[in-house]
C-alpha cells in the first residue's frame, strides 16, 4: 500500500471515530437537558431509566380537597392553591376553614362535602384512626368521591393498616396513595415537602398534579400501599431516638455546669451532631416549647414501631428506651408541648436548670 493510500485510510478511520464521538455527545446532552428540565420543573432529580413523567394531567388545574388544615395541611393547601388548583379545605376547626377561605380557598363542613367532585383528596391528619374516619365514617369522603379519583393519605401509620385502607377504598373504584410526609410546616407552605409514596401506577398518575405542587422530593417506593408507611416508620425511629439522645445530652451538659449555648456551638461543628440536635436544641436554649411537633406524636410513632417489631420478632431496644422518655415527658404534663420537652423532663427529675425554668 502506498503512503498516500495509508494516509487516506487513516483519515477515514479518524473521521469515523469523530462521528461516533459526536453522536454519543449529542445523546449525552439530550439526557442532561431532560434532567435539567425536570429539575427546573421542580420534579425529583432522578429520572427513571426509560421513564419521564410528563402526562397531560400535570399541566391541568385539578379540583382538590384537603382534609385537615393544621400547620401541615394548611401549608399544603396553600401550595396547591398557589399552583393554580381549585382547592377546598375541611377541618374540625371552623376557624381553620374560615382562615383558608379568607386566603382565597373554598371551605367545606364535612369530608363528604369537600370530596364531592374532587379529582384528588389529600388527607393530612395525625393517625390511622382519623384517616379511616375521614374515609369511611359518617359523612366520609368515600361517600362522594368520584369514580377514578385518588385519595392521598399523609398520616404516619402501621403499614398493615395502610394496606387495609387501600384495599377497602380500591374496591369502590377509587385509588389510594400511601404518601407520608416529612419536612415541617414551613416547607409545607413552600411546596417543598419530602413525600414517601407507594401505590398503583394509576394512583400515581392521578395524584401527580398535587404531588408536583406539594413536594420538592418525591420518592416512589413501590406499586402497593404500605411501602411508603414502612419507610416513614424507619425515619420516625431515627428521629425519635435522635431527639431523645439530643435532649439527654443537653440536660447532662447543664448538669456538668457547662455553658449549653457553647455546647450547641461545639456539637453542631462536631461528629456528634445530628439534624434533630441542630433543629430542636435551639428550642431548649430559648426556653420555647411552643409545639412545632408535639411529644405525643412520638409517643404514637415509637409505639407503632414497638408493635411492628413485636410482630416481626425483631428487637428494638434503643427505640424502646426513647419511647419511655417520651412517655415520661407526656406523663409529666408536656404531651402537647414541643418534642424537645424531653430535655425539660430530664431537667425536672435531676434538678437541672434550663433556660426558661422558674
Amino acid at each position: 500500500m502506498s503512503s498516500r493510500s495509508r494516509v487516506s485510510l487513516l483519515f477515514s478511520v479518524l473521521m469515523a471515530v469523530m462521528s461516533a464521538c459526536l453522536t454519543l455527545w449529542q445523546r449525552g446532552q439530550a439526557v442532561i437537558s431532560v434532567r435539567r428540565a425536570a429539575a427546573k420543573a421542580g420534579r425529583p432529580g432522578n429520572v427513571r431509566k426509560g421513564q419521564l413523567h410528563m402526562s397531560a394531567s400535570t399541566s391541568q388545574n385539578q379540583r382538590i380537597a384537603v382534609i385537615g388544615l393544621g400547620s401541615m395541611g394548611f401549608g399544603m393547601a396553600t401550595s396547591l392553591k398557589r399552583a393554580g388548583h381549585a382547592v377546598t379545605g375541611c377541618d374540625v376547626s371552623a376557624d381553620a376553614v374560615a382562615r383558608f377561605v379568607k386566603d382565597g380557598g373554598a371551605g367545606a363542613k364535612t369530608p363528604a362535602e369537600a370530596a364531592k367532585e374532587a379529582d384528588i383528596v389529600v388527607s393530612v391528619v395525625v393517625n390511622a384512626a382519623q384517616t379511616e374516619t375521614i374515609l369511611f365514617g359518617k359523612d366520609g369522603a368515600a361517600e362522594t368521591m368520584p369514580a377514578g379519583g385518588v385519595f392521598i393519605s399523609s398520616a404516619t401509620m402501621d403499614p398493615d393498616v395502610a394496606r387495609r385502607l387501600a384495599k377497602q377504598l380500591e374496591a369502590t373504584g377509587r385509588h389510594y396513595l400511601d404518601a407520608p410526609i416529612s419536612g415541617g410546616a414551613q416547607r409545607a407552605a413552600q411546596g417543598e415537602l419530602t413525600i414517601l409514596a407507594s401505590g398503583s401506577p394509576a394512583a400515581f398518575a392521578k395524584a401527580r398534579p398535587a404531588l408536583d405542587a406539594m413536594a420538592a422530593k418525591l420518592y416512589e417506593l413501590g406499586d402497593a400501599a404500605g411501602q411508603g408507611a414502612a419507610f416513614k416508620m424507619i425515619n420516625q425511629l431515627l428521629a425519635g431516638v435522635h431527639i431523645a439522645a439530643a435532649s439527654e445530652a443537653m440536660a447532662f451538659a447543664a448538669k456538668q455546669g457547662l455553658d449549653i449555648r457553647k455546647v450547641y456551638e461545639v456539637i453542631t461543628a462536631s461528629a456528634g451532631n445530628s439534624w434533630m440536635f441542630e433543629n430542636r436544641m435551639p428550642h431548649v436554649l430559648d426556653g420555647d416549647y411552643t409545639p412545632r411537633s408535639a411529644v405525643e406524636i412520638f409517643v404514637k410513632d415509637l409505639g407503632i414501631i414497638q408493635d411492628m417489631a413485636r410482630s416481626a420478632r425483631f428487637p428494638v431496644p434503643v427505640s424502646a428506651a426513647a419511647l419511655q422518655m417520651f412517655l415520661m415527658t407526656a406523663a409529666a404534663g408536656m404531651g402537647r408541648d414541643d418534642d424537645a420537652s424531653v430535655a425539660r423532663m430530664y431537667a425536672q427529675v435531676t434538678g437541672v436548670k434550663l433556660p426558661g425554668d422558674k
